[in-house]
């Protein structure tokens, strides 16, 4: 009967701490399983904005990429309103007043030296006359070249006395059958005549370096 009375205690006691291991346990796990929860939580969203991040960076760098190609690819093609264009004129490559002076001194020397031989006072005059207004045109066309203005006044005045000489010469020459003085003056006049026609046609004489070099650096 003792032996009895004193095991149900002890199996109760066992029961109780058993019963009270179980809720222990349980209450461990409920604790411990939000925290858990949370730290997946975490993880997951970490993971979520790298990802996101690593997404939203791709693209910015693909953008930066094509406008650096694109900038590339426009550059040199056609300047916007900000960036005024540089206009080439166009010009002839050697000046009126380098041929026409010689020219004038050529003609104006040359009647000098026909009255001084022949005492023509013709060729005096004509020398006078021609290389006279050779030499003042093409001296006044290098004056004006100068200021940057246009000389093309001046050039075709050049070029329609030559033209004169040309033709007189032709009829002192069919007349003489002379090859000088009048002959060598026809090819001196000729030349002289498609030079000036040059210049015209290319668009006058070139503009002083100075000029050049402001019109860039204002450009």
């Amino acid at each position: 009967m003792e032996s009895s009375a004193t095991a149900t205690p002890v199996s109760q006691l066992s029961c109780f701490s058993s019963i009270n291991r179980q809720l222990q346990i349980q209450r461990r796990s409920l604790v411990s399983f939000p925290h858990y929860r949370s730290r997946i939580t975490m993880r997951l969203e970490g993971a979520g904005t790298e990802t996101f991040s690593s997404e939203s960076t791709r693209p910015s760098s693909y953008s930066a990429s094509d406008s650096t190609i694109i900038s590339s690819s426009t550059e040199g093609t056609v300047p916007g309103p900000s960036e005024p264009a540089i206009q080439q004129t166009r010009a002839a490559k050697i000046h009126d007043f380098c041929l026409g002076i010689p020219f004038g001194g050529l003609v104006l020397g040359g009647g000098i030296i026909g009255f001084l031989l022949s005492g023509n006072a013709k060729a005096l005059g004509s020398g006078v006359l021609y290389g006279g207004a050779l030499l003042a045109l093409s001296i006044l066309s290098l004056k004006i070249w100068r200021k940057g203005k246009s000389s093309l006044p001046f050039i075709l005045g050049q070029a329609a006395l030559s033209a004169a000489l040309l033709w007189k010469n032709l009829q002192i020459y069919t007349l003489t059958k002379k090859v000088l003085p009048a002959g060598l003056n026809i090819v001196i006049s000729a030349a002289m005549l498609c030079f000036y026609s040059y210049v015209v046609i290319s668009g006058g004489n070139p503009p002083p370096k100075k000029l050049k070099s402001a019109a860039v650096v204002s450009s």
